[in-house]
C-alpha cells in the first residue's frame, strides 16, 4: 500500500486529490498539509512514500519544502502546479523532485504518476521536460565544472556512454540498440550510475550530464519526454 501525503494550500485541490488517490486500491492518503512547513513536519512524522506537492504555498513554498523533504526523508516528491513556468521545472528538479506535472492532468494520469514516482522512476510532463533540457542547453558555456566532472571518474567507460545516451533522451530500448546490449544490462548500468553519482533518478542524471560537461549544446537531441 502506497502512503501518500497531499500538500496544497487550497482546500478544494487537497480534497480532490485525496478522493482520487484514496479511491485507488493500492494507495492510502495518510495526511494533508496546507503549507510548506506543515508538509515538512508531516513528511517526517508520517513517512509517506510520495508527497504530492503544490508550488505556491504560504510560508515555505513547494520548492523549499521539496528540498527539505528530499534531504531529510525517504519520500519521493511529485510536484503539481497550475503554473507551467520554466523556473519551477528547473528548481523542482534541483530540489530533488522526482516528478513535475500540471494540475490539469486526468485522474488516471495522476494515479499513474504517483505509482511511477513511488517505483523509483522519474516523471515529467513532456513539455516540461523539453523546456528543462532547453534551459540547460541555453545556459552560458562555462565548460565542465571541476567538482562535478571529477565525479565522472567513478563511472566505467560503458556507464559514461550510457549516461550520455540517457542525457540525449534515449529510452532503455534505444540505448540497448545503440550499445548492442540487452535492456536488462542498460537498466543495470543506469542503476549503477545513479548509485555512484548519488542521484535520485534519470532526470537528475540528465541535469548532471549537462552541468558536468559530459553533454553540451549542439551534441544532443532534446527528447520530447524523459522515458524509462
Amino acid at each position: 500500500m502506497l502512503r501518500v501525503l497531499v500538500a496544497d494550500d487550497q482546500d478544494l485541490f487537497r480534497a480532490a486529490f485525496g478522493l482520487i488517490l484514496g479511491a485507488q486500491p493500492d494507495m492510502q492518503v495518510v495526511g494533508e498539509a496546507a503549507d510548506g512547513d506543515e508538509a515538512i513536519a508531516l513528511a517526517r512524522r508520517l513517512s509517506p512514500d510520495v508527497v504530492l506537492m503544490d508550488v505556491r504555498m504560504p510560508g515555505k513554498n513547494g520548492i523549499e519544502a521539496t528540498r527539505e523533504i528530499c534531504a531529510t526523508t525517504r519520500a519521493k516528491v511529485l510536484v503539481l502546479t497550475m503554473f507551467d513556468l520554466d523556473e519551477y521545472v528547473y528548481d523542482a528538479v534541483r530540489a530533488g523532485a522526482s516528478g513535475f506535472l500540471l494540475k490539469d492532468i486526468r485522474r488516471d494520469e495522476l494515479a499513474h504518476a504517483v505509482r511511477t514516482v513511488a517505483g523509483g522512476e522519474a516523471l515529467l510532463a513532456p513539455a516540461a521536460t523539453r523546456r528543462l533540457l532547453e534551459n540547460l542547453v541555453r545556459r552560458p558555456a562555462y565548460g565542465p565544472m571541476p567538482r562535478l566532472a571529477g565525479r565522472l571518474e567513478a563511472l566505467t567507460e560503458r556507464e559514461r556512454e550510457t549516461l550520455t545516451l540517457v542525457a540525449r533522451g534515449l529510452s532503455n530500448a534505444e540505448i540497448a540498440a545503440a550499445l548492442v546490449v540487452t535492456e536488462h544490462t542498460v537498466k543495470t548500468h543506469v542503476s549503477h550510475i545513479l548509485t555512484k553519482l548519488d542521484l535520485r533518478d534519470r532526470v537528475q542524471a540528465v541535469v548532471f550530464a549537462y552541468e558536468c560537461g559530459l553533454v553540451v549544446a549542439g551534441e544532443s537531441d532534446i527528447a520530447d519526454h524523459t522515458r524509462d
